[in-house]
């Protein structure tokens, strides 16, 4: 899967406005069935959406060891990341607070990548990084009320789950995913993940789904949306860009879902909410803007 130079300077954009939409959707569908009930049946019908364009594209099936690699890929990004964010929500652990926890993903995978991989990030990166973070944090921040929730063990836990999880994955995809097609690569992660899935809700969920049209609207845009064309399109940019640079996008995540959900719902931006915008946009500039030195 490639794409022309002046399509792929747009992919940044069009996954953040994508990946915004999945707390939007899970919004919709969660109120009429179980979390991992509903990620088990996303995942079960984005294999068959996988499998239809592997078959239509005619896609390279990769080796045994590079589809293990892709496996190991999925339960990092799909499986720890979804299945610890929903159980931190399922434990009452509100939204914005697991937001912020797993918001720290840029950073963490900074750091990994400089100790792990050797990528070294310039001094006005790091400054990105935590502006970035800054703004995340005023964003989600300001909507939360202190002292109206239980801080349970297994909430936060589950929530640093997701925040290893998806940087750890990142870069295992980075060091071991190149040469894999996206299409079949994708198939096998999402294959993890589905039994991922089915372990978590047979052993902590009762299987009860209400067949309401919003459920039905947010699990089509999950699939196709979310499970099928983001992922897509961050495998793409892991393999084409540095780590780091590429978990500097994921900022901008939060403050497009805070514009989603005051248009859909109605829901407030108080001028710290609108600052902290501006923070994590400007760090991520930062982050992307790197001055390269000038030829003697």
């Amino acid at each position: 899967m490639s794409l022309p130079p002046g399509v792929i300077r747009f992919v940044p954009l069009i996954f953040v406005l994508l990946w915004s939409t999945g707390f939007i959707g899970a919004r919709f569908g969660l109120p009429y069935i179980e979390p991992f009930y509903l990620l088990l049946i996303r995942t079960l019908i984005t294999l068959g959406v996988f499998l239809g364009l592997i078959l239509i594209f005619r896609a390279k099936w990769p080796a045994p060891r590079q589809a293990m690699h892709q496996m190991v890929t999925g339960a990092l990004v799909h499986g720890c990341y979804l299945g610890g964010v929903f159980a931190a929500i399922k434990w009452e652990l509100p939204a914005g607070v697991t937001s912020i926890l797993v918001g720290l993903q840029p950073v963490l995978t900074a750091v990994l990548a400089w100790g792990v991989m050797g990528q070294a990030l310039q001094g006005r990166q790091w400054l990105g990084l935590l502006l970035g973070l800054l703004g995340v944090m005023l964003v989600l921040g300001t909507g939360l009320q202190p002292g109206q929730f239980e801080l349970r063990p297994e909430a936060v836990i589950s929530a640093c789950i997701a925040l290893f999880g998806i940087s750890i994955g990142t870069l295992y995809q980075k060091r071991f995913g190149a040469g894999t097609d996206l299409l079949t690569g994708s198939f096998y992660q999402y294959l993890s993940t589905g039994l991922m899935m089915a372990v978590l809700t047979l052993a902590f969920e009762q299987h009860q789904i209400i067949w309401h049209p919003e459920l039905i609207g947010a699990l089509a845009w999950l699939v196709f949306g979310l499970s099928v064309t983001a992922i897509l399109l961050l495998m793409l940019m892991i393999r084409e860009g540095e780590v780091a640079r590429v978990a500097s996008y994921f900022y901008l995540v939060p403050p497009v879902t805070a514009l989603e959900a005051w248009l859909l719902f109605d829901e407030q931006l108080s001028p710290l909410a609108v600052g902290g915008m501006v923070l994590a946009v400007a760090g991520v500039y930062l982050v992307l803007r790197v001055r390269t030195p000038s030829p003697k």
